[in-house]
């Protein structure tokens, strides 16, 4: 089985550059982006593994984006973070598809055990 690529999409560059590292450092592939339309135009989107996303961003937000990724038959697996939560937010997220919801500030554990069920989740068929 070849190495995971996981794609992190977020309007804050230190929340990019601390998941990029912790992902790495877990030996998984990563590539970043700073807005989801940068992440649409990515020669490997077909390619992502999992994507975890900021759920707001100027322009298109992370809920646009899972909704572009599937009108374009992409069933990858959603991770959402976000520093504003709440029980809407988290209720239209997981509704929307998302296999998890995480508030920022989140520990990297608690990151990585959402990470792992979403690849698991992928492996064994994913969403459509």
């Amino acid at each position: 089985m070849s190495t995971p690529l996981i794609s992190v999409v977020d309007d804050d560059a230190s929340v990019r550059a601390a998941t990029e590292n912790l992902m790495k450092s877990r030996g998984y592939i990563v590539q970043t982006f700073a807005s989801a339309e940068d992440f649409l135009r990515s020669p490997r989107l077909n390619e992502t593994s999992c994507v975890i996303s900021d759920l707001q961003m100027p322009v298109m937000s992370g809920l646009d984006l899972l909704a572009e990724m599937r009108a374009r038959g992409h069933g990858v697996p959603f991770i959402f973070i976000t520093a504003f939560p709440n029980d809407r937010v988290r209720a239209s997220a997981l509704d929307a598809g998302a296999i998890g919801f995480l508030a920022k500030p989140f520990a990297g554990h608690t990151l990585i055990e959402c990470l792992d069920a979403a690849l698991q989740e992928n492996r064994d068929g994913g969403h459509t």
